[in-house]
């Protein structure tokens, strides 16, 4: 049951023209409230479409980055009453089906942030993942998981829900325009004190589905261990990191 609860499904967008519509259409608005496209100075027909669609969105002058993106989504959620901000990829990778499951989790006080999870079950390999990406998304999230004392199933899921108060509390300002900002802010969410809970999520790997090229992956991944051990030295008390300051 969601009662009084302002849903608000963030699309960050880039170059997601051939996309957008069909994710847009299996949103299950008798939930959601609003739907917000930002979209990071895409070259294709993006922002047209979401016109067409009737969809709110801002534009961002110049292509700041997927984090930068993100900082434009949550900001603008939170200013317009969100209760529940669901962050979903407009290239149809994630299913906008499990909105419903993950909105009633935080509705309801069962956890504060929900990821739609590719590695549980067999999502991930039978949606078309690449062997090296699952190779390296296993690996990465053992290493988190040992460094950070957690047991989440990856890290690297691009479809969360957040609870209002939860983004509120975080820095996510100072975090990374780039993509480790996703990283970011999971080890600030488990510095406040939130658990996240995790459902099994299919993914689809296909042509028209955002990715990040082998270069920007090995870059992301030191990036990922980079983060875990800043997290593990302020845990510590060994040494006080900005990007875990909370907010009042």
């Amino acid at each position: 049951m969601i009662k009084n609860k302002k849903i608000v499904v963030v699309l960050p967008a880039y170059n997601a023209e051939k996309t957008l519509e069909k994710t847009y259409s299996e949103i299950p608005m008798d939930i959601v409230d609003e739907v917000l496209l930002v979209d990071d100075a895409s070259n294709d027909k993006t922002v047209e479409i979401a016109k067409k669609l009737g969809i709110k969105y801002l534009q961002h002058s110049d292509n700041l980055g997927y984090g930068a993106n993100q900082k434009t989504c949550y900001s603008k959620a939170l200013e317009l009453g969100a209760d529940i901000i669901i962050m979903l990829h407009p290239d149809y990778q994630y299913t906008p089906k499990l909105i419903h499951s993950m909105a009633y989790i935080i509705a309801n006080d069962i956890y504060p942030v929900v990821f739609g999870s590719r590695i549980l079950g067999k999502g991930a390999l039978k949606g078309g993942m690449p062997i090296y990406k699952y190779i390296a998304n296993r690996i990465l999230t053992l290493l988190q998981n040992i460094i950070i004392s957690q047991k989440l199933s990856e890290y690297h899921t691009g479809y969360r829900a957040y609870s209002s108060e939860v983004l509120r509390k975080i820095n996510y300002l100072n975090n990374s325009n780039d993509f480790i900002f996703d990283n970011e802010v999971v080890a600030q969410i488990f510095m406040a004190g939130y658990e996240i809970a995790e459902i099994t999520c299919p993914t689809k790997y296909f042509k028209d589905a955002s990715s990040i090229n082998f270069i920007r992956s090995i870059k992301y991944g030191f990036g990922v261990l980079r983060v875990s051990l800043l997290y593990f030295l302020h845990k510590l008390g060994i040494k006080k990191i900005k990007l875990f300051k909370m907010n009042n």
